[in-house]
């Protein structure tokens, strides 16, 4: 008889992701929290006694880095909700299957991208 393929990690991996993922939502959290606070700012340094053309030149800016800022934190709320979804796949024991291929993505791959779904093979089908 041919060797069964593994179907699914091991509770003993599943736990190692959960572990990771976790360990990464906390500093993704974090990080959405800086970039919250940071555009939240008002962002006065005390120029309203300097020149108007200076003034008007840091608005600009503070409006540029505010616009970005808000960029960061969205993408950074949508990997915070993708990490969510992986602990939710891990619960029900889904965790690390190709969505395209049902074949296990490498381990390797989910070190690096925890919230991946799709195997490599998958992606590059993609392309």
């Amino acid at each position: 008889m041919a060797e069964e393929l593994k179907v699914r990690y091991s509770d003993k991996d599943l736990e190692e992701f959960r572990t990771l993922i976790e360990e990464k939502i906390e500093k993704a959290k974090s990080h959405l929290e800086l970039l919250k606070s940071s555009y939240m700012n008002d962002g006065n340094n005390g120029t309203d006694d300097t020149s108007p053309t200076f003034k008007a030149f840091e608005e600009g800016s503070e409006t540029m880095s505010k616009e970005a800022n808000t960029q960061l934190a969205i993408r950074q709320e949508k990997f915070i909700r993708d990490l969510k979804n992986a602990l939710l796949r891990i619960e029900n024991k889904t965790y690390g299957i190709c969505r395209v291929t049902g074949k296990l993505i490498n381990k390797e791959r989910l070190k690096l991208v925890p919230h991946a779904t799709l195997s490599i093979e998958a992606k590059n089908m993609q392309k």
